[in-house]
Protein backbone atom coordinates (compact mmCIF):
# COMPACT_ATOMS: atom_id res chain seq x y z
CA UNK A 1 0.00 0.00 0.00
CA UNK A 2 1.34 3.60 -0.57
CA UNK A 3 2.08 5.82 2.02
CA UNK A 4 -0.40 8.29 3.18
CA UNK A 5 2.24 11.15 1.73
CA UNK A 6 1.93 9.68 -1.59
CA UNK A 7 -1.67 9.17 -2.05
CA UNK A 8 -4.85 11.17 -2.54
CA UNK A 9 -8.01 11.74 -0.49
CA UNK A 10 -10.99 11.90 -3.49
CA UNK A 11 -11.74 14.91 -2.57
CA UNK A 12 -7.98 16.85 -3.52
CA UNK A 13 -8.19 14.57 -6.44
CA UNK A 14 -11.77 15.65 -7.76
CA UNK A 15 -9.89 19.09 -7.69
CA UNK A 16 -6.82 18.52 -9.29
CA UNK A 17 -8.65 16.80 -11.86
CA UNK A 18 -12.14 18.88 -11.99
CA UNK A 19 -13.99 15.79 -12.06
CA UNK A 20 -16.84 15.28 -9.26
CA UNK A 21 -16.30 13.23 -6.64
CA UNK A 22 -19.52 11.81 -7.88
CA UNK A 23 -18.18 11.04 -10.92
CA UNK A 24 -14.92 9.25 -9.90
CA UNK A 25 -16.80 7.10 -7.18
CA UNK A 26 -18.45 5.62 -10.83
CA UNK A 27 -15.51 5.55 -12.18
CA UNK A 28 -14.39 3.62 -9.71
CA UNK A 29 -17.41 1.29 -9.80
CA UNK A 30 -16.53 0.51 -13.21
CA UNK A 31 -13.52 -0.51 -12.36
CA UNK A 32 -12.17 2.53 -14.56
CA UNK A 33 -10.36 3.35 -11.32
CA UNK A 34 -9.02 1.87 -8.51
CA UNK A 35 -8.44 3.28 -5.15
CA UNK A 36 -5.03 2.31 -3.23
CA UNK A 37 -6.71 2.15 -0.04
CA UNK A 38 -8.71 4.40 2.20
CA UNK A 39 -7.82 6.87 5.19
CA UNK A 40 -9.05 5.80 8.96
CA UNK A 41 -12.26 8.34 8.58
CA UNK A 42 -12.97 5.97 5.21
CA UNK A 43 -11.99 8.24 2.69
CA UNK A 44 -10.66 6.90 -0.72
CA UNK A 45 -7.34 7.02 -1.24
CA UNK A 46 -5.68 7.12 -4.77
CA UNK A 47 -2.14 7.25 -6.01
CA UNK A 48 -0.82 10.15 -8.31
CA UNK A 49 -1.81 7.78 -11.51
CA UNK A 50 -4.62 8.33 -10.93
CA UNK A 51 -5.20 11.84 -12.51
CA UNK A 52 -3.05 10.61 -15.84
CA UNK A 53 -5.94 8.11 -15.91
CA UNK A 54 -9.21 10.55 -15.45
CA UNK A 55 -7.24 13.05 -18.02
CA UNK A 56 -7.20 10.01 -20.43
CA UNK A 57 -10.78 8.85 -19.63
CA UNK A 58 -12.29 12.83 -20.40
CA UNK A 59 -10.17 13.22 -23.66
CA UNK A 60 -11.43 9.45 -24.82
CA UNK A 61 -15.14 10.36 -23.71
CA UNK A 62 -14.55 13.83 -26.00
CA UNK A 63 -13.38 11.94 -29.10
CA UNK A 64 -16.70 10.00 -28.71
CA UNK A 65 -15.73 6.40 -26.68
CA UNK A 66 -17.89 4.93 -24.89
CA UNK A 67 -17.07 4.14 -21.17
CA UNK A 68 -16.62 0.58 -22.27
CA UNK A 69 -14.84 1.34 -24.33
CA UNK A 70 -12.49 3.64 -22.65
CA UNK A 71 -12.64 0.27 -20.11
CA UNK A 72 -11.14 -2.15 -22.21
CA UNK A 73 -8.46 0.46 -23.46
CA UNK A 74 -7.49 0.80 -19.77
CA UNK A 75 -7.32 -3.32 -19.46
CA UNK A 76 -5.03 -3.70 -22.14
CA UNK A 77 -3.11 -0.81 -20.64
CA UNK A 78 -3.16 -2.22 -17.55
CA UNK A 79 -1.60 -5.41 -18.46
CA UNK A 80 1.74 -3.79 -19.95
CA UNK A 81 0.27 -3.45 -23.24
CA UNK A 82 -0.49 0.07 -25.26
CA UNK A 83 -3.61 -0.76 -26.82
CA UNK A 84 -3.09 2.25 -29.63
CA UNK A 85 -4.09 -0.28 -32.00
CA UNK A 86 -6.95 -0.91 -30.31
CA UNK A 87 -7.50 2.87 -30.24
CA UNK A 88 -7.20 3.21 -33.68
CA UNK A 89 -9.46 0.93 -35.02
CA UNK A 90 -12.44 2.48 -33.05
CA UNK A 91 -11.56 5.99 -33.86
CA UNK A 92 -11.86 4.89 -37.57
CA UNK A 93 -14.96 2.94 -36.75
CA UNK A 94 -16.18 6.69 -35.41
CA UNK A 95 -15.12 8.46 -38.05
CA UNK A 96 -17.25 5.86 -40.39
CA UNK A 97 -20.24 6.52 -38.61
CA UNK A 98 -19.91 10.01 -38.57
CA UNK A 99 -19.51 10.13 -42.54
CA UNK A 100 -22.60 8.40 -42.61
CA UNK A 101 -24.68 10.89 -39.97
CA UNK A 102 -23.24 13.64 -42.09
CA UNK A 103 -24.71 12.09 -45.01
CA UNK A 104 -27.78 11.35 -43.85
CA UNK A 105 -28.25 15.13 -42.16
CA UNK A 106 -27.71 16.05 -45.54
CA UNK A 107 -30.66 14.27 -46.95
CA UNK A 108 -32.56 15.48 -43.80
CA UNK A 109 -31.31 19.17 -44.64
CA UNK A 110 -32.44 19.12 -48.56
CA UNK A 111 -35.63 17.59 -47.75
CA UNK A 112 -36.56 20.14 -45.30
CA UNK A 113 -35.20 22.89 -47.49
CA UNK A 114 -37.43 21.59 -50.11
CA UNK A 115 -40.53 21.70 -47.83
CA UNK A 116 -39.70 25.45 -46.78
CA UNK A 117 -39.01 26.37 -50.43
CA UNK A 118 -43.10 25.98 -51.16
CA UNK A 119 -44.11 26.88 -47.76
CA UNK A 120 -46.18 29.33 -49.35
CA UNK A 121 -48.53 26.91 -50.86
CA UNK A 122 -52.05 27.72 -49.17
CA UNK A 123 -53.60 24.90 -46.81
CA UNK A 124 -57.04 23.00 -48.26
CA UNK A 125 -59.97 23.33 -46.09
CA UNK A 126 -59.83 19.74 -45.01
CA UNK A 127 -59.98 19.67 -40.91
CA UNK A 128 -58.38 16.43 -41.00
CA UNK A 129 -55.35 18.08 -42.17
CA UNK A 130 -53.09 19.77 -39.62
CA UNK A 131 -50.11 20.81 -41.69
CA UNK A 132 -50.34 20.10 -45.57
CA UNK A 133 -46.52 20.88 -46.16
CA UNK A 134 -45.14 18.29 -43.68
CA UNK A 135 -47.89 15.77 -44.82
CA UNK A 136 -47.21 15.96 -47.97
CA UNK A 137 -44.53 13.93 -49.83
Amino acid sequence: MLAQAEAKQIGVVAKESGVPIKTIRYYEELDLLKSSGRTEGGFRLFNSEVLERLHFIKRAQNLGLSLSEIKEFLNIHDEGELPCEHIKTKLEDKVKAIDEQIQQLLILRQELSGLLSGWEIKPDDSHSTICPIIEHE
